[in-house]
Formats: structure tokens, C-alpha cells, sequence
């Protein structure tokens, strides 16, 4: 055999190998094409644009992230609201008891006074009651100024309470809202793999995973910050309504030392 026929066998053998090779790799490279667009798709989500605004997320979370929008908006209306309206001014003035117990005391209260205390403060309202009853009843029981005095803290209390339900139900909801665009994103994932054996679509992949990410961060970043508000405004609450048993119970017993 000459060398020139030899080396034309050795390239022959060669180049089958090679074939061979390819073959082997191009069935691998069919087996982990979804992983490798899971791969792509993971990237483009996790190094977002630097133009990325606030638009573009909402776009990219999808039609779930809609209500979560309008709770935010809601749960922030009533945050500012409970803010103004749970004032220590507007609802129990500091020198209103003394105020109150001092002309108790000297048995010259009138009517205008009365409607000024009732109108000025919720405290007021409150404590004015038994003052307003036993002027249109003087010879009313201690029981039923008490009595005068629980039904008017118990309406004082419910405005109070505005809204403090709503805010309550939106921390409740905002967790589950984002688990509902989760479950929609994951939909949105698989969905991307049309067939077995099928080459994932690395577009359709990141917008799953974009879908499901800021739902539930968007859901959680609702949810945390109006569950505190929640429990900040309830306890400011009890605390104000504590302080109106004291000083009616006081005020009950100031009352009941003048008439005897």
C-alpha cells in the first residue's frame, strides 16, 4: 500500500469518528435545550435593564399585579386618613378632663357646654353623656349614667374603628392576590415547553418568571408594611378607649360625691 492510499484511509476513519461525535452531541444538545432556555430566561430576569422603570415591571408582572395595585392605593388612603383622624387633638384633648371634672365640680355646667364638649372630641362625647343625662333627668340612678356613659363610648369606639376592618382584610389578602400571580406565572412557564422534546422559548420562560417573582414580591411588599399600620392603629385604639373607661369611671364617682 502507498502512503497516499494510507493517508486517504486514516482521513476516512477520521472524519467517521467525527460524524459519530456530532451525533452524540447533537442528541445531548436536543436533551438540555430547556434547561439551557431556563438558563437564559433565569438571566434576563434576575440582570434586568438599567432603564427598567416602574412601568415596564408592571407590564412584566401582568394583569395580577392590578389588584395588588389597587389595594396599595386603598391601604394608603386609609393610613393617611387614620393618621389624621386618630389625633391626639381631634380625639382626647389633654386638659378636657380636667376641664370637664373642674365644672363638674362647681355645679354651674350648661347646655352650650354640654354641646361644645360633644362636638369638640370624641373624650367629649364621651364624657359629656352622663352630664347631659343627669341634666335632663336630676333624679336619674348612678346605673343609669353609667349606662348613658357605655352607649355613648360604645359609638365613640366604632368611629374609632373606621376602616381599621378594610386594613385588616387588605394585609389579608395582598399574600394570597401575589400567590394567585405566582400560580399564573408558573402556568405561564410551563406552557413555554409546547412539546417533549421541543425547544423552549427563552422569551415566554422569562415572562413567567418575571410574573411570578413581582407578584409575590409586590404582594409581600403590600401586605408587610399594612399588617404594621394595622396593628399600630389598633393599639392606638385600645389605648385611647382604656383611657375613656379611667377617666368614666372617675367621672362616674366625681358625680356621684356631688349628689349626695
Amino acid at each position: 500500500m502507498s502512503s497516499s492510499e494510507f493517508n486517504q484511509l486514516a482521513f476516512c476513519g477520521w472524519t467517521c469518528k467525527a460524524d459519530q461525535g456530532n451525533t452524540r452531541r447533537g442528541a445531548e444538545a436536543g436533551q438540555t435545550a430547556f434547561c439551557c432556555g431556563c438558563a437564559h430566561a433565569i438571566i434576563a430576569v434576575a440582570q434586568p435593564a438599567e432603564s427598567t422603570t416602574l412601568l415596564s415591571i408592571i407590564q412584566a408582572a401582568g394583569w395580577p399585579i392590578w389588584p395588588l395595585l389597587l389595594c396599595s392605593v386603598l391601604a394608603l388612603s386609609i393610613v393617611i386618613e387614620r393618621f389624621v383622624s386618630l389625633r391626639a387633638a381631634h380625639i382626647a384633648p389633654p386638659e378636657l378632663f380636667a376641664s370637664i371634672l373642674a365644672r363638674a365640680r362647681a355645679k354651674s355646667i350648661t347646655g352650650e357646654e354640654i354641646a361644645a364638649w360633644e362636638a369638640g372630641s370624641l373624650l367629649g362625647m364621651v364624657l359629656s353623656s352622663p352630664l347631659r343625662h343627669l341634666k335632663a333627668y336630676p333624679r336619674c340612678t348612678d346605673d343609669e349614667l353609667k349606662e348613658a356613659m357605655q352607649n355613648a363610648g360604645q359609638q365613640a369606639a366604632m368611629r374609632l374603628d373606621q376602616y381599621l376592618s378594610a386594613l385588616g382584610t387588605i394585609a389579608s389578602v395582598a399574600p394570597l392576590l401575589g400567590l394567585l400571580g405566582t400560580v399564573m406565572g408558573m402556568i405561564e412557564i410551563f406552557g413555554a415547553q409546547s412539546g417533549v422534546g421541543t425547544v423552549a422559548n427563552p422569551t415566554q420562560l422569562a415572562q413567567g418568571i418575571s410574573m411570578a417573582l413581582y407578584n409575590t414580591a409586590f404582594g409581600l411588599a403590600v401586605a408587610i408594611p399594612t399588617l404594621i399600620f394595622w396593628r399600630y392603629f389598633r393599639n392606638r385604639v385600645d389605648a385611647y378607649v382604656l383611657s375613656w373607661e379611667i377617666q368614666g369611671t372617675q367621672l362616674i364617682a366625681q358625680l356621684k360625691t356631688l349628689r349626695r
